[in-house]
């Protein structure tokens, strides 16, 4: 059986699209920027944790949604800050569309560090993501779907993927840098 290769999915100027969300549409008053270039996109904020406590950048609806059923696992590359930050996916849901019809929708998330200096290579097994609503986790068995991704999502959140506080959150200003987003087999990740 042959493997596939990583695939790219965003590099460089490839970012066009992804814009900022923050805690804003919630009322706090955080402010985030997404900028984008040759280098990949850059999120630049000032993260108020009061009435909010939230900044992210997201890409637009993928239509028609990626299908990933080949691989087991994105892969990060980044230079952060040393924060701990929030990866999250939304997948369509053809059947049902319940999670179209849930306020703030259904999101598969998975918790990282960044280191605070140099470049950040993350991991993320698609077996290790979670599903949430609004950082509380879903209480009933739920499997990801890799076929039907619709929207990939990075944020920096006083909440981790267990609902619980993030141990690395930090209110104030705030720069990270995506250099890109792979999706890999997990057992690639060692080669790079």
């Amino acid at each position: 059986m042959v493997r596939p290769v990583p695939l790219t999915l965003f590099r460089g100027d490839g970012f066009s699209g992804w814009r900022s969300l923050n805690d804003t549409i919630m009322g706090g008053r955080s402010q985030g920027h997404c900028h984008i270039g040759s280098w990949g996109l850059e999120l630049t904020a000032n993260l108020v944790a009061q009435g909010g406590g939230f900044v992210s950048v997201r890409s637009p609806v993928l239509d028609p949604p990626l299908d990933l059923s080949g691989y087991d696992a994105f892969r990060l590359t980044l230079r952060g800050d040393g924060r701990r930050y929030k990866f999250a996916v939304a997948c369509a849901d053809p059947i049902s569309r319940a999670s179209e019809l849930i306020p703030g929708g259904l999101r598969w998330v998975k918790d990282f560090t960044s280191q605070a200096e140099g470049t950040t290579l993350v991991v993320l097994p698609f077996q290790d993501l979670a599903p949430v609503v609004r950082a509380n986790p879903v209480g009933i068995p739920l499997r990801f779907s890799p076929d039907r991704i619709r929207r990939l999502q990075l944020l920096h959140s006083r909440f981790s993927d267990d609902g619980g506080k993030n141990p690395g959150f930090a209110a104030g200003p705030l720069r990270l840098t995506l250099l890109g987003i792979d999706a890999i087999r997990a057992t690639e990740a060692a080669a790079g």
